[in-house]
């Protein structure tokens, strides 16, 4: 009787295994089709200069009391615009690649050592965009070792000499689009020519002004002149009436 059973036993477990073998994959298409989208990156027009793994912190001055905040653990980069020569750090957080620390590099930035560590950097931004808002920050950054801290100390202090050098917004360059557009609107002005008129002026040329100037004076000699010869006749009279009395 057991054996029998395990026989039976055995017979079921193959005969399932069997009909397991023998399913078919029913494969059914969708009701909606959802074509594939390009996401952009907002990164395709610049250059990675230097990528490591970092823990971000801000420094919130708003709790009591002020302390720092972890704002991230992930990758941090340096990229580089092919054009414009700017330079701006990107941090993005592990799995979600929620954007931690998003502003550009400017000449005068700099990265002080935190408490004297040889693996972190203390650095302030004026405006930084992580939060999709404008605002400035005070963020530090620890790298798992010294190494990994000097060489993204070393391509910090390059691209704050791109940047100082080679961007038109700190080196007083211009784009090439904006020289061409720039140099149609110029306008030069001749003072020297001017000048030059009224210096080969002839003495006996008068302006306006000097002519209504001398105009008046001519006008008073006239009268005077009337005056006196009325005053002469008066005096003329005044003889004559005493000399018939």
């Amino acid at each position: 009787m057991p054996e029998n059973m395990l026989q039976a036993n055995g017979e079921k477990t193959n005969g399932q295994r069997e009909e397991e073998a023998e399913e078919v994959d029913v494969h059914f298409e969708p009701i909606v089709s959802l074509p594939l989208i390009d996401v952009s990156s907002n990164e395709e027009d610049e250059v990675e200069m230097i990528k490591l793994r970092a823990k971000l912190y801000r420094y919130d001055s708003t709790s009591e009391p002020a302390e720092w905040k972890e704002r991230g653990t992930g990758d941090v980069k340096l990229l580089r615009h092919k054009t414009k020569h700017t330079v701006r750090v990107v941090m993005r957080r592990d799995k979600t690649l929620k954007i931690c620390a998003n502003h550009f590099v400017t000449p005068w930035m700099e990265l002080k050592p935190n408490c004297g560590s040889d693996r972190a950097w203390v650095w302030s931004v004026l405006a930084d965009y992580a939060d999709e808002l404008l605002k400035p920050e005070l963020l530090a950054i620890r790298f798992a070792n010294a190494e990994n801290a000097s060489l993204w100390k070393e391509a910090f202090e390059k691209a704050k000499k791109i940047v100082g050098t080679e961007c038109s917004i700190y080196s007083g360059k211009k784009n090439p689009d904006e020289e061409d557009s720039d140099s149609d609107s110029y306008v030069t002005y001749s003072d020297d020519s001017d000048e030059e008129s009224d210096v080969k002026k002839s003495p006996t040329q008068k302006t306006t002004a000097e002519e209504a100037d001398e105009k008046p004076k001519d006008n008073t000699d006239d009268k005077a002149h009337e005056v006196t010869q009325k005053l002469e006749k008066l005096d003329v009279k005044e003889e004559e009436s005493k000399e018939s009395k």
